[in-house]
Parts: C-alpha cells; sequence; structure tokens
C-alpha cells in the first residue's frame, strides 16, 4: 500500500505537489493521471525517496522507502529507464542490482524470462531500443519480487505486444494482491487496465474514485449529428448548458441535450437530419473534462463553438 499525507514539494514560489493525501490499494491497478506539469512524477519520486518533500510524507508498506531494510524486495519502481550503465549487459546490470539484496541469479534469469530479454540479456545496454529499455526496467522493477510497483509510463516506447503485455502483467499482479501504481499518456490503455485511478492537476488532486465513477460522474448527453444544415441546426441548439461544435463540413458534435430533444428541434425549424448518435463517454472524455482548467500550455483548436 502507499499512502500519502498532506504531501507537498516546492520549488521556490512553485509547488509542484500542494498538500495532497491519497491511498493506493492493494489487490487492484490504479492509474495516476495529469498533465504534464501535474505533479505526477515529483510524487512518485517522493514516494521512493528521491525527492524529499517540502511538507507532509509518503509511505509505502507503512514506512518511508529509506526505512525498509530490503526496499528492493518491498517495493519496485519503473522511475526512468535510462539509468542504468549503458556499457553493461542487461543481465549484468540485474545481478549488479541483485546483489545488493543477496537475490539469486536464478531471480534474474526468471524476469528476464518474463520480460522477453532473453535474447539481448548478453548484450550493452547502450544498444537498446527505447522499447527494451523499458522492458530492462521493468525487469528491475520486479527483481525482488515485491509486494508494491511503481512504475512511471511502463509502456513508453513499447509496440502493441508490449503494450498488451504490460496490461496483463498488471493486472496479473493486482490480482495477486499487490499493490500496481502507474502512470500513462495513453487513455485507452489507461481505461482498461486501470480499476481505480487518481487525476492530478497542478500539484492537487482533482479526482480520486474507482474508473466507473469517474465515467459515470461525467456521463452528459452528448451525440453526434449530420445535417445539409449546419449552420441552422448550430442556431437552433444554442442554449445554456449546451455545447455544440462544428467538426465536419456536415456533423456537429452536441452536448448537454438528449438525442430526443435533438431531433425536436431540428423537426420545429425543418431541418434534415440524417444521422443522429447517441456517444458514449469515454476516458479521454472524462480526462479532459477533469484537466481543463488544469493545463499550462494549451494548444490551439480549429473548429466553432457555441456555448452560451
Amino acid at each position: 500500500m502507499i499512502q500519502a499525507s498532506s504531501l507537498a514539494k516546492s520549488y521556490g514560489a512553485k509547488h509542484a505537489v500542494d498538500g495532497i493525501s491519497f491511498s493506493v490499494e492493494p489487490g487492484r491497478v490504479t492509474g495516476f493521471l495529469g498533465p504534464n506539469g501535474a505533479g505526477k512524477s515529483t510524487t512518485m519520486r517522493m514516494a521512493m525517496g528521491l525527492d524529499r518533500p517540502t511538507s507532509g510524507q509518503v509511505t509505502v508498506n507503512g514506512k518511508r522507502f529509506a526505512e525498509h531494510a530490503a526496499p528492493l524486495r518491498e517495493v519496485g519502481a519503473l522511475l526512468e529507464a535510462k539509468a542504468v550503465h549503458k556499457s553493461r549487459s542487461a543481465r549484468n546490470h540485474l545481478r549488479v542490482l541483485a546483489a545488493t539484496h543477496s537475490i539469486p541469479d536464478r531471480r534474474v534469469d526468471e524476469v528476464i524470462e518474463l520480460t522477453g530479454l532473453g535474447a539481448v540479456a548478453r548484450k550493452r545496454v547502450g544498444g537498446f531500443s527505447l522499447g527494451m529499455g523499458q522492458r530492462l526496467g521493468i525487469a528491475a522493477a520486479l527483481l525482488g519480487d515485491p509486494q508494491t510497483l511503481i512504475l512511471d509510463e511502463p509502456v513508453n516506447g513499447l509496440d502493441p505486444e508490449g503494450v498488451l503485455w504490460v496490461r496483463n502483467l498488471a493486472r496479473g499482479l493486482a490480482a495477486e494482491g499487490r499493490t500496481v501504481f502507474l502512470s500513462s499518456h495513453l487513455m485507452s490503455e489507461m481505461a482498461v487496465t486501470a480499476d481505480h485511478l487518481i487525476v492530478i492537476g497542478r500539484g492537487r488532486i482533482l479526482a480520486d474514485a474507482p474508473m466507473a465513477e469517474i465515467l459515470n460522474g461525467r456521463d452528459s448527453a452528448r451525440s453526434r449529428v449530420k445535417t445539409e444544415q449546419p449552420d441552422e441546426l448550430f442556431r437552433a441548439l444554442a442554449a445554456p448548458g449546451v455545447q455544440v461544435t462544428l467538426v465536419g463540413g456536415d456533423t456537429l458534435e452536441v452536448t448537454g441535450i438528449p438525442p430526443r430533444d435533438i431531433a425536436g428541434r431540428a423537426l420545429d425549424r425543418g431541418i434534415l437530419v440524417y444521422e443522429l448518435t447517441p456517444l458514449v463517454v469515454s476516458l479521454e472524455d472524462a480526462y479532459m473534462d477533469l484537466t481543463k482548467d488544469e493545463v499550462e500550455y494549451h494548444s490551439g483548436t480549429a473548429g466553432k463553438q457555441a456555448q452560451p
């Protein structure tokens, strides 16, 4: 289990993490989401004892990381896959880590096999691709057979087979009763991997709830409408609480009004609608809604909107 209590980290006047409290429970995969600069990596580094909190604390399995006599056996982490000696082979890198905790070489061979590194285990790490480096980082995290895993962007650089492997690994470890805490920018992957989500923005917790609750809590009526009269329908639907976006020459996306009411307004004004499709709220939709006011740098957007 990971527990943060009033955890804060400041760099001068900037509050990277602003007094957050949360628990990451065993037996489930907890996803950690937030925009760049939100404080995710800083929080994970404080959990691993790499950054000292300005105030508050974070414990792993009941203790601060530095208080564990054999930390590799308590918590495995992938925070920076490139933090390896590039002249060593993958196997020797893992053997060096194992030696610090009297972990036998057979365990090194086990994690090499588990992570698909067998064919390159005796090659120098400096020649590894990004994906193979990620696999090596995960192997190191699993080396001590820990109860808690902290994985920062574990699928970065992996091919589709590797992404699926990480998903199954995370869910399998959680099913064994372990604590799995992972971050990712791939919303589609997080949606099928995580059971629980913690969303952070500008160093503050924006949501801490089961996946289903976050999706259902953002489930407002949303539809795609196609018509040969998009401008007329755009004006007909404009109302408080309704957002209308022109996403194509004949296509509108409408939020905040049920499909039946869209059809009724179109009928009242003699507007022909030849497609009206209710849209299911995705994790990406919910995430964008949660973090829309917490992003430091906004990209330009195309299309026009009506949101009186």
